[in-house]
Parts: structure tokens; sequence; C-alpha cells
């Protein structure tokens, strides 16, 4: 068994000693954040809070995946532009892991080598998120607490559906390489507990959906938790991007459909606050 395929609680991270080396290792942590999920994170609130203080929260809504142009082309070339620079960030926290004779894709389990097995776990964390997560996200609906998310235009061209799948991938590889592949390591290197570890990082990642109102937000520490713990039991981050892609796929290209159904729940209120 090769180290990326041994669970994190039996890998060897020591924790640093040198106090210029854990200085060091804190402000890379805080930069790595404060340029990726940290600043959506802080955003994230800002846009809650004022959110809080306009029209009711029922009747505001949020765009996932915005137009950037009224041009087909231009707006295809922006997506796909903010889309390369998002994975930029992700390429960034992957450096910063690599290590001499240490291939940091093979250490967090982000390979090929098991995509088999990957791919069923992943499957069946999608059954056992996906779908509460929709019922969250209804429930809070309901009780007039969470802002209408159109995750995707409603007239969307078939071309889009491309752009929608790079977009999911996208938000897949950034949380779960980054919650999950570069905290896990770099804060138990400062000598934080699993447990910390697993808890801190499962609130950074409901902060960074608040946006989207507190049961969104909720549901989102929910699935940090139990991300976080399938992270440290399997050693492989490759499983959690296969479910968190898997899941945005289906909410993203699925949304048309969704508000066709269920217009009350899913297709934004007529009259919306801007």
């Amino acid at each position: 068994m090769t180290q990326s395929d041994t669970p994190l609680s039996g890998m060897v991270i020591r924790p640093e000693t040198s106090g210029y080396r854990r200085s060091r290792l804190a402000w890379e942590i805080a930069i790595v954040l404060l340029v990726s999920v940290g600043q959506s994170a802080i955003y994230s609130v800002v846009s809650f809070v004022r959110a809080t203080t306009r029209a009711p929260i029922s009747q505001q809504q949020t765009q996932l995946n915005p137009s950037r142009s009224a041009e087909p082309l231009w707006d295809a070339v922006y997506q796909f532009l903010d889309i390369f620079f998002s994975l930029a960030l992700v390429a960034l926290a992957l450096y910063l892991l690599w290590e001499p004779a240490n291939n940091a894709l093979r250490r967090i389990g982000l390979d090929f080598r098991r995509f088999g097995s990957d791919l069923v776990r992943g499957v069946v964390l999608v059954v056992l998120i996906g779908a509460p997560g929709i019922g969250v996200y209804a429930i809070g609906r309901a009780i007039g607490q969470s802002i209408t998310v159109v995750p995707a235009p409603l007239d969307s061209s078939w071309w889009v559906v491309t752009l929608l799948v790079l977009a999911a991938l996208r938000a897949g590889l950034t949380e779960e390489v980054i919650f999950l592949g570069y905290l896990f390591d770099r804060l138990r290197r400062l000598g934080w507990s699993w447990t910390g570890i697993i808890v801190s990082t499962a609130l950074l990642r409901g902060s960074y959906h608040l946006y989207q109102g507190w049961p969104s937000a909720l549901g989102n520490v929910v699935m940090g938790l139990v991300f976080g713990w399938c992270y440290k039991r399997w050693g492989r981050v490759m499983p959690l991007v296969v479910a968190h892609t898997l899941i945005d796929i289906v909410a993203f290209v699925g949304y048309p459909l969704a508000a066709a159904w269920w217009p009350g729940i899913f297709a934004p209120p007529a009259s919306t606050a801007p």
C-alpha cells in the first residue's frame, strides 16, 4: 500500500517545530485563503448581511453562472477564461504541496490509479449528500430563509452545457483540493488536531455558501464534516471531487427542468430585489 492509499490518520505529517517555519506556513495559509476560498467566504458573509438589510430574503436571488456578455461567442470566451483562472488557484495549492520526491497529486489522492473505487464512493456520496441538500434548500425556501439560487440561465443554448460541466468541475476541484487536500496538510503541520481541522474547514465551507442563506450554509457545514471525515479515512480527495462535481452538474444542467417542474421552489420569484 502506497502512502496515498493510506488513511490520513496513518500518514506521518510531522508538525513544524521551527518558529520561523511555523510563521512562514501560517502566512502561506493566510495568503492562499485570501486569494481563493477565504476571499469568497468573506464576500459571502458580507453578501448575506447585506441581503438581510434589504427586501425579504425569499424575494431575492443570486446567480451562480451569470452571463458575462450579450454576445454568445464572447460570453463563452469570458466564461472559459473565468474557469481557467480559477483553476490556476488550484494549481497554486498543488504547487505549494509539492515536495522533492513526493508527488502532491498522489499524496492527496488526486489521480486515476483507483478511479473505479473513487467513482463508486463519489456516487454513494452524491446520494447521501446531494438529495438531502436539495431538501435543505427546499425547506429554506419554504420558510423564507433561502435566497433563490439560479445555477444556470433558463434559456441555455446547447453549447452552454459544456461550460456548465466545466464550471461544476471547477467547483469540485477548487473546494475539495483547497479545503481538504491543502488545508488538512498545512493545518496538521501547524499541530492542529484532526477534529479541529475537520470542524474548522467545515465551518469555512459553510461561510463560503452563506450568500445562499443560512439553511444552505448549514447544509454545507454538514457536507464539510462528512467530506472531511471521508478524506481522513480514505486518504484520497478524488472521490470527493467526483461527488462534488456530479452534484453540481445535476444542479447546473438540470436547473431549467427543475424550475419548470417545481417553479415555487426553484424558479426565480416574479418580482425580485436587484
